[in-house]
């Protein structure tokens, strides 16, 4: 809560003095509009640094807000009328400057938080969407022509489907054919989703659901948890609208169960993901009851999607949606999620454990990191972060890394930014050819129980710092170039650098690195955070990690232009 002392009260009426000021002052320049052109007097006041950190930082709704004198008369009355805070001397434990300093346990609670609200992919993305309207970023519409759209300076996003989005600065003193320094990594997780007809006949009187499982889903972590249900479900009103809208239930509705060991055929039988990996989610027992209780009976006429789904899940969806009509639910994209939130562990809770860390935990950080990039006058760069659909199982859809939405977006952009300059291949290959790419994904941080399976000296470990990933196949995008530039980066921005390579006898992943890198032939790396229980419906990662990687990721996008430039 806010110390009302006579210090903070004296203090706060100096501070509302000085907004009154700044009110009256605004109030005068409208004064003049209404006699001049209000566009040679008015602009849209700049963000100060400290209203930037307590949107970058989630601070809203950061259970101890504390704030220093400085940042409190920064931040507009609007982000902090209806919140209970501590005003403190103390800089240090400023909330707003340690965001700003990007000092790692910062960005714990905010990244905590994020995972819990943000289940699948689509909400994950409006998260995003969200943050950078606040910031004021610029959505540009696929199907709108961009001429004369970006200019320098601006700040922009895209997004494709629902489940990918690129956002990007333009610097100040940006010049055509100038370089990238992007950032591309990927928010799908491992998941379930229902299938196209998700309604089963009741067995002894369970209600059951047809999911399939997306990606490595359904493996032995999925069994006995309390598991929920959201995505986007498409809409048509009575207008004839149609519409997508983001749904997700907030208690566990489906579990799937294992066979007590006493049958002895293992608590997961033959591990047929098809029949014994059905999850249930009610119960119906009007079989045996009084011969007036009936099954119940489908919704919709015959041949509508809602026919073809549980009739209690699609009362459930509706009511959450204030929908009334069941049949104006023309289709929906749902899936499983793990309802158990996030949460700190350890002794010094120095650990987060959580679902869907792969890999939220990077793409979440490479995006704080674009949010709180600097924007210094001489930037002469784009500065660029993507987040893919469909990593998890070859990134082959339009919305995967092997579609054509990252290259389409820098070109219409260096397009729409050329000016009198010629647009062209010519000037495209340029633009590449001066540009870096940073795969971020998550890798695997070294395991106690298990030293064995790691090489010596390439045992990352949780809490340290970004890690770069090698491959002597292919399978990474590091090479000795990027490891230098990376490595040169991490000195310049003071993070720590971890490496990380397969054994000879082991199975190395896959990321989005090499195919983004040979489709424009840029310069690239693959760098990540290290976590553990990779595929697990349950992960870990270190508790300073989601801080750890928005330090690198910021650092990378301030600090690339300077490294480029020692190299000859």
């Amino acid at each position: 809560m806010t110390r009302h002392t006579s210090d903070f009260l004296r203090q706060r009426s100096s501070n509302l003095s000085l907004r009154s000021t700044a009110v009256a002052n605004a109030s005068s320049v409208s004064r003049l509009s209404s006699f001049v052109n209000p566009s040679e007097f008015e602009s849209e006041p700049a963000m100060s640094d400290a209203e930037k950190a307590f949107i970058v930082g989630d601070l809203a709704r950061c259970k101890s807000l504390a704030l220093c004198d400085s940042c409190y008369r920064d931040i507009p009355d609007r982000h902090t009328d209806s919140l209970a805070f501590q005003l403190t001397d103390d800089r240090s434990s400023c909330s707003s400057c340690n965001v700003l300093l990007s000092k790692p346990e910062a960005f714990t609670e905010p990244f905590c938080k994020f995972l819990q609200e943000s289940p699948t992919i689509f909400h994950a993305v409006g998260y995003f969407k969200d943050k950078m309207a606040s910031l004021g970023y610029k959505e540009l519409p696929a199907r709108d022509d961009w001429s004369g759209k970006l200019e320098a300076g601006g700040k922009y996003f895209v997004t494709r489907n629902g489940t990918s989005v690129i956002a990007f600065t333009v610097g100040k003193a940006y010049k055509p054919g100038n370089g990238v320094a992007m950032i591309a990594g990927h928010i799908d997780a491992l998941t379930a989703k229902l299938k196209p007809v998700s309604n089963k006949s009741t067995k002894a009187g369970y209600v059951q659901l047809g999911v399939a499982p997306y990606a490595g889903a359904l493996n032995e972590t999925w069994w006995d948890r309390d598991l929920s249900i959201g995505g986007r479900v498409i809409v048509r009103d009575d207008s004839g609208k149609t519409s997508s809208k983001l749904v997700k239930l907030d208690w566990p509705i489906a579990r799937i169960p294992t066979l007590a060991p006493h049958f002895g055929v293992g608590i997961m039988g033959q591990k047929n993901k098809e029949t014994e990996a059905v999850p249930i989610i009610g119960l119906d027992n009007s079989d045996i009851s009084s011969s007036d209780s009936k099954p119940v009976e489908p919704l919709g006429p015959a041949g509508s999607f809602v026919s073809t789904q549980p009739p209690r899940l699609v009362q459930l969806i509706s009511r959450e949606l204030g929908i009334k009509d069941h049949s104006q639910i023309v289709n929906w994209e749902l899936e499983l999620f793990d309802l158990q939130p996030a949460t700190v562990g350890g002794m010094d809770r120095e650990f987060i454990f959580a679902g869907r860390i792969d890999d939220k935990l990077c793409s979440w950080a490479a995006f704080q990191g674009l949010l709180a990039s600097e924007a210094n006058e001489d930037d002469g760069v784009i500065k660029l972060a993507a987040l893919f659909d469909d990593e998890e199982i070859g990134s082959l859809l339009r919305q995967g890394a092997r579609g054509n939405l990252l290259p389409s977006v820098i070109e219409r952009a260096v397009e729409s930014l050329c000016g009198e300059k010629t647009f062209g291949p010519g000037l495209i290959g340029q633009t590449y050819a001066r540009s870096f790419l940073v795969s971020a994904d998550v890798t695997h941080a070294v395991n106690p129980n298990f030293l064995s399976r790691y090489l010596d000296d390439h045992a990352p470990r949780l809490n340290v710092g970004i890690c770069i990933a090698a491959d002597s196949n292919g399978h990474m995008t590091t090479d000795a170039v990027s490891t230098a530039i990376l490595t040169r980066v991490c000195q310049l921005s003071d993070c720590t650098p971890q490496v990380f390579q397969i054994r000879n006898d082991s199975r190395s992943g896959g990321t989005v690195g090499p195919m983004l890198s040979s489709a424009m032939g840029v310069k690239a790396i693959d760098a990540g955070m290290a976590q553990l229980s990779m595929h697990s419906i349950r992960a870990t990662c270190g508790s300073l990690d989601p801080g750890l990687g928005v330090k690198f990721f910021k650092g990378f996008l301030d600090k690339f232009e300077k490294v480029d430039a020692e190299w000859q």
